[in-house]
């Protein structure tokens, strides 16, 4: 990617998400065997959305899943092949995920003196140059639209006879 100002990363990502009052709680589980527990609240808006989050790494993330299905159930796993591209205060995320495809995520990191008019600013920016428009967005998590999906397909094998 010509506007990337460092190499890419590649990542191979396997995020279970469990049961929560608010926001959302997900286990990252990387492939060098450490993990990140991740609480984030964003709204399920489309367009430029803030983010608060918090990261806590652990070097034992499946022993820690067992503790939070334990404790909270899991709700779905989100499995997905990264590719990450830094363009200034930017990280572009290319994603292959399982059983959706293909997207791209802009994700500004903003400094504390920072406004978040700021960030939508940058991201416009970059949509633009990327050729991204406004009705290519997708209002919410990648878990979203797979419990979507599951769900529309156990109410569509409702409809089927049983055998």
């Amino acid at each position: 990617m010509q506007l990337a100002t460092e190499p890419c990363q590649a990542l191979n990502q396997e995020d279970v998400f469990f049961r929560t009052h608010t926001g959302r709680l997900k286990l990252r589980i990387l492939t060098d065997g450490f993990g990140e527990l991740i609480h984030y609240e964003r709204p399920d808006t489309s367009g430029s959305k803030q983010s608060t989050y918090q990261i806590h790494e652990t070097s034992k993330p499946l022993e820690l899943r067992q503790l939070l299905a334990a404790a909270l159930g899991e709700t779905i796993t989100v499995k997905k092949r990264r590719e990450v591209y830094v363009v200034g205060q930017t990280r572009i995320h290319l994603d292959e995920v399982d059983e959706l495809g293909s997207f791209m995520e802009l994700e500004v990191l903003l400094s504390p003196s920072q406004d978040p008019e700021e960030g939508r600013l940058i991201v416009s920016d970059l949509m633009e140059k990327l050729g991204v428009n406004e009705s290519d967005l997708v209002p919410c998590a990648y878990a979203d639209l797979l419990l979507n999906e599951a769900e529309q397909g156990a109410a569509a094998g409702a409809d089927e006879p049983r055998r």
